[in-house]
């Protein structure tokens, strides 16, 4: 989830209409529902945010995340050796933070997807928790510990972006699979029924002494991984010049979003058919880092015409979105839909309700999008705004069981269109027809 801010500022910026390279020009006629959890990360805010952790969690409810990826950080639960191996007291651990985070979410119908990481130093002879542990049974005996103590959590991930030595030295693929994901694979499963398991979390790049995600996925199928997912963090190299459509880099080692087919043939190969689990991704905007920033609008129709990419890929299951607010400090992360002051960025709104131009024929324009907040079929409508003209197009319109629609509305080129919802009271992403 870290560019290097080393990348060369970018004088020009790509068209908005290059953010839907890869969208066909005719007319969709699939009917095929699809199901795909869009969610968040951004446990600094979740945990210590303005306010309440309750009044963040509704926050979650009205944003419409399906799913909250959060850090359980081995580290901090398990500040002293367990006396046994399947030892979950609290005379061992201290739960009281994830108890509190995943306890809510669960009140409010969030799915978690939980993600182990953080090596004691009890576990590894001292070390930064960044360094492996030196026996795999103790991380085991925790992988377990957790899954007794949130039995409900259906989606884990072991460890975070292993392939760079930022948080996994030695950095080597067999290093991860031996002392933790095969380990951790196993008393998750025999802890819970059903469970599924993501392995990898890999970096979009390696850096300078890391390994990039093409030779970490085969390095880890060599090593005989065990993993009912992959889950990958598809960050732009350039987000200044990368949409989620492309350019594609073909025979590069890193996986951004532009390159998911590729992922996808990988990670076929090294495992056999899996699902893909994107657990972090997002853009920066100018203001604040002008640097790898993008603009907020540029930004809204990234968050927007990603949700498409996933939702046309057949094997992805989740996109998760870094971050929910900016970073206070000005070399922090400022991917989030809001800003750091609380107010909403134009992203806001294309998390909450997506709305995508995907084809034309003449005045009919068909459109992609989603009325996330909720559960079931949702009522919307669609407005338009042409010159001096504006009203709605047709009137109260249903989507399907997932929020999702597509629909042939008449717009000419220039036409700025937006959803309105009833049960939000909100109107969703705005766009331009082109």
């Amino acid at each position: 989830m870290r560019l290097i801010r080393t990348v060369a500022p970018v004088a020009a910026l790509l068209c908005v209409s290059f953010a839907l390279v890869g969208v066909g020009a005719g007319f969709s006629t699939a009917k095929t529902t699809r199901s795909v959890l869009y969610g968040v990360n951004d446990d600094a805010w979740l945990v210590h945010g303005p306010g309440t952790l309750e009044a963040r969690l509704d926050e979650l409810d009205r944003l419409g995340a399906d799913v909250v990826r959060y850090t359980v950080r081995w580290d901090k639960v398990a500040r002293a050796r367990p006396d046994s191996p399947r030892q979950h007291a609290d005379s061992a651990y201290r739960w009281s933070e994830p108890d509190a985070v995943l306890g809510g979410l669960r009140r409010h119908g969030i799915e978690a997807v939980v993600t182990l990481y953080g090596a004691p130093a009890w576990s590894n002879g001292g070390r930064a928790p960044n360094w492996a542990p030196s026996s795999a049974e103790s991380f085991a005996s925790f992988a377990y510990a957790a899954a007794r103590r949130y039995p409900w959590v259906r989606h884990w991930t072991i460890w975070n972006e292993p392939n760079r030595p930022t948080f996994l030295r030695p950095t080597s693929a067999k290093t991860y699979v031996e002392k933790l994901l095969n380990p951790a694979y196993a008393q998750l499963h025999a802890a819970i029924d059903g469970v599924r398991v993501g392995g990898g979390v890999t970096a979009p790049r390696g850096g300078s002494s890391g390994v990039g995600p093409v030779a970490w996925i085969r390095a880890m199928g060599a090593a005989r991984a065990r993993l009912d997912a992959y889950a990958h963090h598809p960050y732009a190299s350039n987000p200044q010049r990368e949409t989620p459509w492309g350019p594609k880099c073909v025979n590069c080692q890193t996986i951004a979003m532009a390159d998911l087919e590729r992922l996808e043939r990988e990670v076929d190969r090294a495992f056999g058919p899996k699902r893909i689990w994107l657990t972090e991704y997002g853009y920066q905007t100018n203001p604040p880092d002008v640097y790898l920033g993008v603009s907020p609008s540029e930004q809204a129709t990234y968050v927007a015409s990603s949700a498409l990419r996933v939702y046309r890929s057949a094997s992805v299951d989740m996109l998760v979105y870094f971050m929910v607010r900016d970073d206070g400090a000005p070399a922090g992360w400022q991917s989030g839909v809001r800003w750091q002051d609380g107010s909403a960025k134009p992203s806001y709104a294309a998390f909450r309700m997506p709305l995508i131009q995907t084809a034309r024929r003449g005045d009919l324009v068909e459109l992609w999008g989603q009325v996330r907040p909720r559960s079931g079929a949702q009522p919307f409508r669609v407005w338009r705004e042409d010159g001096d003209r504006a009203g709605w197009l047709g009137g109260s319109r249903v989507t399907d069981a997932n929020g999702f629609f597509t629909i042939n509305v008449s717009a000419g080129a220039g036409s700025r269109l937006r959803i309105w919802s009833p049960r939000d009271a909100a109107y969703g992403h705005e766009i331009e027809a082109r």
